[in-house]
C-alpha cells in the first residue's frame, strides 16, 4: 500500500488508512514511539506507563504533602 507524505500546518503528515491501523491493531489518540532505523521510519505502539509504588512514596516531601481534609460529621452509616 502507498500514501504519500503532504503538509499539515507546518509539518510533513502521512494519513493512514483505517485498515491499516486495523491490521497494526492501533487507535485513534493512542500513543506511539517513532524511530528512524536505516532510513526507515518505523511506528510502535508506546509501552504502557508503569508506576513503582516505593519511587512514588519517596517522592512525598513535606513541601509536597498535602494537610488532612474534614468532610464533617457522619450523615449516615459511613464507616470511619
Amino acid at each position: 500500500m502507498q500514501a504519500v507524505v503532504r503538509k499539515w500546518g507546518n509539518s510533513p503528515a502521512i494519513r493512514l488508512p483505517v485498515a491499516v491501523l486495523k491490521e497494526a491493531a492501533f487507535s485513534l489518540e493512542q500513543k506511539v514511539n517513532l524511530t528512524v532505523t536505516r532510513g526507515r521510519i518505523v511506528i510502535e505502539p508506546s509501552s504502557r506507563v508503569e508506576y513503582d509504588l516505593d519511587e512514588l512514596i519517596a517522592g512525598i516531601t513535606s513541601r509536597n504533602a498535602h494537610g488532612e481534609v474534614g468532610f464533617g460529621k457522619p450523615v449516615g452509616h459511613e464507616a470511619l
